[in-house]
């Protein structure tokens, strides 16, 4: 008994050490690209974040699919240029220069998220990363466009297919 609580303390302690010492080595500033483990972790805890939050609440999406995509590049070119750029894909000197990056908007990480995501993202915004919501500015219909129009940007992979509402 006397031994297993030894091993227990020992792991407290060395967890305790680890943590401090990887703590130190954060940097709050915007001007370094964080480490390995510290991008590992924001990222998936997002992601986690993210498809937690996109659950419910979220609205239909438009029935008119090529409708909806003609007005989601207005939206973009409106919302998302000044960041993104204008191929979603190479940001701004804005887009650059914030932490994290503005997003590539057709790279597999952006395309992975499913259509209720990025509407939840889009409206929503993250905090600290940027990306701010546009859901007090923009009606869902918007935002549902945008998402739509995300799909046919040049260079995605993934591509936007007629009926696909994920």
């Amino acid at each position: 008994m006397r031994l297993r609580v030894i091993i227990v303390l020992a792991i407290i302690v060395a967890g305790a050490v680890a943590a401090v010492v990887g703590f130190n080595r954060i940097k709050l500033d915007a001007l370094h690209e964080p480490g390995p483990a510290e991008t590992f972790l924001a990222t998936n805890i997002k992601k986690i974040l993210i498809a937690r939050s996109s659950r419910q609440g979220i609205p239909p999406a438009p029935t008119d699919l090529k409708a909806s995509i003609k007005e989601g590049e207005t939206v973009y070119g409106t919302d998302c240029t000044m960041c993104h750029g204008m191929d979603g894909r190479t940001p701004t000197d804005t887009g650059r220069w914030m932490y994290p990056r503005a997003s590539d908007l057709t790279s597999p990480t952006v395309q992975q998220y499913s259509d209720r995501e990025l509407f939840w993202i889009i409206k929503d915004g993250i905090r600290l990363t940027g990306m701010p919501a546009f859901g007090k500015v923009e009606p869902d219909e918007h935002i549902w466009n945008l998402v739509n129009y995300l799909r046919t940007l040049p260079g995605n992979t993934a591509g936007k297919k007629e009926g696909d509402s994920n």
